[in-house]
């Protein structure tokens, strides 16, 4: 018998690994970043702007990801207990080695990072703490699963073990994630919301503008459009609405808009524009008609004085 022949590398051998390479280096940084984007939500960063972060790609391609490298490492297992010299081959050992070799390099950057904030004197906090055992737990079990597998030390027990704990911690960070930061429908209004409150402050923005123009606030925001600068009033996302204004003197206004949850608190540092920073404003809101009443100060926007056209 032909052994040099039982062990040729095919075509189909290629693309098999080649799946499984891209279906599993997709899925783990994507499950990485659920996990992050959970703790996120569960432990607000307090050191930077925070916003409430969207889970639909990386639950989208966990579900179709994980399967496709479940399904083919299983077909992959089928071939080897038909054909055990196939674990022979060179595309095998080098998918492995490489696997192995990117697993063990992100938990040693995962180690520095922690060693270096510890060093820094930087607050070291439970949310970075869970992102930290995150990393590890998900990159150091794809390690662990591969280098037995290239000693040749997985039973089948084994390999059903790894099999229904990746499964574990793939639907449950999927389930947790929609319960921590929302099910689709409530995502999609959170992000109805943040865009309501840009539009908002693209609006205050040319309110302040035309004040310095004009030396005071429009009577109607119909006065913001100029059709020189191509700028377009914004509306509503949900109902294509003009959003609420009133002029209330000549140095103060009022912005409204219907809102579907409350706001997060965190993210009211990142909802402060530039304009009116310093004016002691936030963009806080509650659920439903909220009015966020603004006054600009004449002294720190004072009228603009363009030069003459000659």
């Amino acid at each position: 018998m032909d052994t040099t022949q039982s062990v040729q590398m095919t075509p189909r051998d290629f693309f098999h690994y080649l799946g499984i390479l891209i279906s599993l280096y997709i899925a783990t940084p994507t499950l990485i970043a659920l996990l992050v984007s959970i703790i996120d939500v569960a432990y607000p960063p307090v050191e930077r702007y925070y916003s409430t972060p969207s889970i639909s790609w990386p639950v989208a391609a966990l579900i179709v990801l994980f399967p496709i490298y479940a399904v083919l490492s299983w077909m992959l297992q089928k071939r080897f207990v038909k054909q055990p010299a196939r674990k022979d081959l060179w595309i095998r050992k080098w998918f492995i080695y490489i696997t192995i070799f990117i697993t063990a390099a992100v938990m040693v950057g995962d180690l520095i990072m922690v060693l270096y904030y510890f060093l820094d004197g930087q607050i070291i906090t439970t949310g970075f703490i869970l992102k930290v055992l995150a990393v590890f737990v998900v990159v150091g079990s794809i390690f662990l699963y591969y280098i037995s597998d290239l000693r040749d030390r997985l039973s089948l027990s084994r390999r059903k073990l790894f099999v229904g704990i990746s499964t574990l911690l793939v639907l449950g960070s999927i389930i947790l994630g929609f319960v921590v930061i929302g099910s689709p429908r409530t995502q999609r209004l959170m992000r109805y919301d943040q865009m309501k409150v840009s539009d908002l402050q693209s609006i205050q923005g040319q309110i302040v503008f035309h004040f310095q123009q004009k030396q005071q606030v429009p009577m109607t925001l119909e006065e913001l459009k100029d059709p020189l600068s191509g700028y377009m009033l914004p509306t509503d996302p949900e109902t294509k609405a003009l959003y609420e204004y009133q002029q209330v003197s000549p140095t103060s206004f009022k912005l409204c808009a219907n809102f579907n949850s409350p706001s997060n608190v965190r993210e009211q540092s990142m909802a402060q524009d530039h304009y009116m920073r310093n004016a002691n404003e936030n963009w806080i809101h509650d659920a439903g008609r909220i009015c966020f009443d603004r006054t600009i100060d004449p002294q720190k926007y004072p009228p603009l004085n363009p030069k003459p056209f000659q």
